[in-house]
């Protein structure tokens, strides 16, 4: 898949009637998906997040102009947010198989036909800029609207696209490609906007000022002003007071997620607020995230806590969530707020209960069938590992070996999710294979065409239980290791792990050679059967070890 995400920040926040109209507009542009609308009353900005093929996207970011211009008048508008028009910043962002230059150019693709079309002074930035003082979106933002008349004015000033002239109503529009950036304010227990900027300052990449003893900055030989580097690189943060929640934030931008992640901000924060006298009471995520972020937050906390990392990816994020205290000014929904989770594809047979999966597969349906069963099992396999490993963690006597049964629980997660996946991708690639079966036959070009689609969903359905069936010797080597080194107690689960390993193998290679049997492409067959033999015969041999070595251990004394 080719996805571009575009996030614009528009200045306008408290007339719901304006930001969903604008939102509307982009929901309506076919291939784009709407991911979220986060207004601001105090900010008076709204940002709308939106995804989709980069075609689909710079359309919709076409309409969101359009519709903004008509109804937003700057000549009105005030907040406490930066801005320098009414659509104030239009970034496109890679997000896959996308690069990032073909995001510069959709910037500079909107950008011409807003200032051809519209008459609207647009400004480049960061990947997209056409010198390098554009790239930073402060510095062209510097003077904001209110100052801009005079800016365009300045040559030096000229905008990229569009004429030089000041538009009251609509003032100018920043538009380029960056990276993925976090919005995040963090939350302090005071209203005084000068005690969130001292904090913003200690943390920001940028620094502060130096002042001499009257309390004025100090320049350098040449006469420039002289910067204290802050703490966190590819930070900017600023400090700002928001009524509507009682309280003063460190409203912060993480323009490099490697440089600095997000749980460092937040500890950061939560220092410098300490040692001014001050408590960081929770934060707010602004738009969307990516779910790394969560995660890798989540593993940071349950490392400092000294527990396993190797747990759930659920656990992982409301681990994050709480900690962070994304839920304090307003509700976090995971399932709303992730970038991953929106674009997911439904899983609907992975989110059935456990009785709802039964009544489902002995309907008389032939989906789900043995394929969904056999990745069903092989996920409660690896769930048996993690959890041996997991519970034998915290345990004493256990330290020596507490790297290597937090490497077991974390991959037995990773198999885990796996696993539970291919529950509704083998169901879909059956779904697949009859629809290919149901397509016409009547002409030469219709049975090509039939057969191609056939051989693509043969493969399909035979790929789904094949990766399957290679992930259970994997399964069944972390239950076999954990069982040797896990709690005592366990070793029937670890064994029965080993089993549940098993059967998913035996259950997944039959699959493999049901449909292979119609795969007309004897080549692709035999190498499709080659993989899926050596993983069968990997998994019997592993069984047998188990049964020999976990059910001996259990078995002695008896």
């Amino acid at each position: 898949m080719r996805v571009v995400e575009c996030v614009p920040n528009i200045s306008e926040g408290r007339r719901p009637e304006v930001y969903e109209a604008v939102a509307r507009a982009v929901a309506a542009t076919p291939g784009v998906a709407l991911l979220n609308v986060d207004p601001g009353a105090e900010t008076n900005r709204t940002v709308i997040t939106f995804v989709g093929a980069p075609e689909a996207v710079l359309e919709g970011a076409w309409r969101l102009l359009v519709a903004a211009l008509e109804r937003i008048d700057m000549r009105t508008q005030s907040g406490a947010h930066p801005r320098l028009g009414a659509v104030d910043v239009v970034p496109f962002v890679p997000v896959g198989g996308v690069s990032m230059e073909e995001c510069a150019e959709l910037a500079r693709r909107l950008g011409e036909r807003a200032g051809r079309e519209l008459g609207l002074p647009v400004y480049l930035y960061e990947a997209a800029a056409t010198r390098p003082e554009r790239r930073n979106l402060a510095t062209i933002r510097a003077g904001e609207y209110e100052g801009l008349e005079a800016k365009l004015a300045d040559p030096a000033w000229q905008p990229d696209f569009g004429p030089a002239a000041f538009l009251p109503a609509s003032g100018a529009t920043v538009m380029g490609a960056r990276n993925f950036l976090v919005a995040y304010n963090v939350n302090l227990n005071t209203l005084d906007k000068r005690l969130a900027n001292r904090v913003a300052f200690d943390i920001r990449e940028k620094g502060r000022r130096q002042l001499d003893a009257a309390g004025k900055p100090l320049r350098d030989a040449a006469g420039e002003e002289v910067w204290e580097p802050g703490l966190l690189p590819g930070v900017k943060a600023v400090g700002w007071t928001i009524p509507e929640f009682g309280c003063a934030q460190v409203s912060i931008n993480i323009t490099d997620l490697e440089a600095t992640p997000l749980h460092a901000v937040f500890d950061t924060c939560v220092e410098r607020a300490t040692a001014r006298g001050l408590r960081v009471t929770g934060s707010e995520l602004v738009g969307l995230v990516p779910l790394s972020v969560l995660l890798d937050a989540g593993r940071h906390y349950l490392r400092r806590m000294g527990r396993s990392t190797g747990v759930s990816e659920a656990a992982l994020v409301q681990t994050a969530v709480r900690t962070l205290g994304l839920n304090e000014v307003k509700p976090f929904d995971v399932r709303e707020r992730v970038i991953e989770y929106r674009l997911a594809p439904p899983a609907p047979l992975a989110a059935l209960t456990l009785g709802g999966f039964a009544d489902e597969l002995a309907s008389e349906s032939p989906a789900p069938g043995g394929g969904s069963v056999a990745a069903y099992a092989g996920a409660l396999g690896a769930g048996l590992a993690a959890m041996v490993a997991n519970l034998s963690h915290p345990k004493k006597g256990f330290e020596d070996r507490l790297e290597r049964l937090e490497e077991i629980a974390v991959r037995g997660q990773a198999l885990k999710a796996r696993l539970l996946a291919a529950v509704d991708a083998d169901t879909a690639a059956f779904d697949r294979l009859l629809e290919a079966m149901r397509l016409p036959h009547g002409d030469d070009a219709q049975r090509s065409a039939r057969e191609a689609a056939l051989r693509e969903a043969t493969i399909g359905a035979i790929e789904v239980p094949l990766g399957v069936l290679e992930a259970c010797p994997e399964v069944a080597e972390l239950c076999l290791e954990v069982g040797a080194i896990g709690l005592e107690a366990s070793l029937s689960d670890a064994g029965t792990g080993a089993q549940m390993a098993r059967a998913a193998a035996g259950g997944a290679y039959q699959n493999v050679c049901i449909n292979a049997k119609d795969l007309a492409d004897r080549a692709a067959r035999a190498a499709l059967l080659a993989r899926a033999d050596t993983a069968w015969n990997r998994v019997r041999e592993l069984h047998a070890r188990a049964e020999t070595e976990i059910l001996g251990a259990l078995r002695q004394g008896l």
